[in-house]
């Protein structure tokens, strides 16, 4: 039976640490909080009074309940009143010296099995506890802001902390009303270590100017249906906390992906520390405002407006599977007359057929009208001779992600289309640059990389070479806006935005599962509950498939020869086993 914390000491009280004393207060703790002075106090006092005043007003909270749970919270300034604790956790700055000194000092103080805890976000919690006489009863506990709001702890055991220590805290942190999960130690635990990375290389990629800021948070929150862009959410962490973390991180680690990007240290020496001082990649009309206001960096309305489109009025797209069948719909639901090519009649029939079957869903469901549906449908044209395809101002390939494939398309696209005829490819992750060297018009040649399922998701990744034309760019980001999609600009690299960025994390999950870090249910929590991403990375890598993230993966490391991209041996293993994910019915899990 796990041990009762009827009375739990906090240190500090600044707003995590005041944030963890209402938690604790809330659910019928006694708790004693412990300042450096009485300015302190006062400052912690006032932060819970301020949260839990806020509580009040939405109706959270009741006045009896208020003052009953402000009743619970004895202050003071010396640690010595911390000897009679269950529990204490430690919420003070993120220095290993100072904690070290804290640790050492309530070891002398509480009974011998007192459980001391530390909030950090990325120190080593080994560390902390070899300054006591109990590192087996040492574990990290880390809340994460705004502590009364957010579910996820992360219980954090070292090689030496007792299993009961762990069982006990895990049970506790249940009692709070929280979501724990366990992990080792190593820096930044587990949500810290698998989203700082990202972090750092979508602040490497705007430092190389290779997607603008707004087109990069774009990118990750239409795409991957984020909550916030990765520089947006930087600016609400502060830049200062994020490089303090990566450092740590890479101390240990000595990944080069986890050193922080140059910018970050100019940007913290200019005082440009995000949302909290008014400024950081974005401008916000005051210093802890989320209001975001235009400044030198922000794209005029209407984009470049100097630079002339061409007339699209019919499309063509190539192939028959999920993505092209969902770009016809996309056309041909917008007035677009579409020309889809297979390479028999049947193929073109049974992909009409699926474009039909969506179409079905959408009637049944009242979203769409049994004539609308029609006059889609009577949009749609099959062809199988690459010349039916030479009237049309744009077409879209969606073949098989095998650059071969994409040339010979390309090839004999490039001998029938007019001049003038924009050719895109839909391509993840190949370089849009040899599908182009394939044809002998390389400056009408971009990428349109659609989101799967195309009808519904909202992204397009627009990808233009060093030999696009500035009105085919033009073009294709009108288009997109034409059919209701969010269009973002990079450049031709491997991954471009959004699988470049979310690859490399979700191969770091995988390597943290190999190492025996943490499972893969508390991995998948820690990032869903702790982050607030829709999917944990081994659901999303199960849906995905396994076969096609390694493809990814590999492609990834091929260009940019980063070995923290390397495939994690395990994927290999899975992949050659035949576990490919919801499609084989077996994965990460078994379904």
């Amino acid at each position: 039976m796990a041990r009762e914390f009827s009375t739990v000491g906090v240190v500090g009280l600044g707003t995590m640490g005041a944030g963890i004393a209402e938690v604790l207060a809330r659910t019928g703790v006694q708790v004693v909080a412990v300042e450096v002075d009485d300015a302190g106090i006062e400052r912690g006092r006032g932060h819970i009074e301020h949260s839990t005043s806020r509580a009040l007003a939405k109706g959270k909270l009741d006045e009896a309940a208020r003052d009953e749970l402000l009743g619970r919270v004895t202050y003071s300034t010396t640690l010595k009143d911390l000897a009679g604790a269950d529990l204490v956790i430690e919420a003070i700055p993120e220095s290993l010296e100072l904690k070290a000194r804290v640790f050492a000092e309530l070891d002398t103080i509480v009974g011998p099995d007192t459980i001391l805890a530390s909030n950090t976000s990325s120190l080593s919690i080994t560390e902390i506890g070899v300054h006591t006489g109990r590192p087996g009863k040492v574990v990290g506990l880390h809340f994460f802001n705004p502590a009364p709001v957010l579910k996820l702890t992360e219980v954090v055991k070292t090689v030496v902390t007792e299993p009961d220590v762990v069982t006990d805290v895990v049970a506790f942190a249940e009692r709070l009303g929280k979501e724990p999960v366990v992990m080792g130690d190593r820096a930044g635990f587990i949500a810290n270590a698998l989203l700082f990375g990202y972090l750092n290389h979508a602040v490497s990629m705007f430092e190389t100017k290779y997607a603008t800021r707004e087109d990069l948070d774009a990118a990750m929150r239409y795409g991957c249906g984020y909550p916030m862009g990765p520089l947006a959410l930087l600016d609400l962490i502060g830049l200062d906390t994020a490089y303090e973390i990566l450092e740590t991180m890479y101390a240990q680690s000595r990944n080069r992906l986890h050193a922080p990007a140059p910018i970050l240290k100019q940007m913290i020496t200019a005082g440009q520390l995000g949302r909290k001082t008014g400024k950081g990649f974005y401008t916000y009309d005051a210093p802890d405002s989320p209001n975001v206001v235009a400044d030198a960096h922000t794209p005029a309305a209407g984009g470049d407006a100097g630079v002339s489109t061409r007339d699209v009025q019919r499309v063509g797209v190539v192939g028959t599977g999920t993505m092209a069948t969902g770009i016809v719909e996309v056309f041909a639901r917008k007035g677009f007359d579409v020309v889809l090519r297979a390479r028999s009649a049947d193929k073109a029939t049974a992909a009409i057929g699926k474009v039909r079957k969506s179409l079905d869903r959408q009637v049944a469901k009242g979203r769409l009208a049994e004539e609308e549906r029609d006059a889609i449908l009577g949009r749609i044209s099959p062809a199988v001779e690459f010349e039916e395809l030479a009237d049309c101002d744009l077409v879209v390939e969606a073949v098989a992600e095998e650059l071969a494939i994409k040339q010979a398309v390309f090839g004999a696209l490039d001998e029938v289309l007019k001049p003038g005829a924009i050719l895109a490819t839909t391509t993840s992750s190949l370089p849009v640059i040899e599908c182009a060297a394939a044809t002998s018009r390389p400056s009408d040649v971009v990428g349109l990389h659609f989101f799967n399922p195309a009808p519904i998701m909202k992204l397009v990744e627009i990808v233009e070479t060093i030999s696009t034309a500035e009105d085919v760019v033009a073009t294709a980001h009108a288009l997109c806006e034409k059919v209701g999609k969010k269009p973002v600009h990079c450049g031709d690299r491997a991954g471009f935005i959004v699988n470049a960025l979310l690859f490399p994390y979700l191969n770091d999950a995988i390597k943290m599962l190999e190492a025996h870090y943490a499972d893969a249910d508390d991995i998948d929590t820690a990032m869903k509950v702790g982050c607030g991403l829709p999917m944990g990375p081994f659901e999303l890598l199960d849906v995905v498939g396994l076969d096609v993230s390694l493809a990814i993966e590999r492609t990834l490391y091929n260009e940019f020869r980063e070995a923290g991209y390397a495939p994690a041996p395990l994927l290999e293993h899975l992949v050659t086993a035949g576990r490919l994910g919801r499609k084989t019915g077996k994965g990460f899990r078994d379904y």
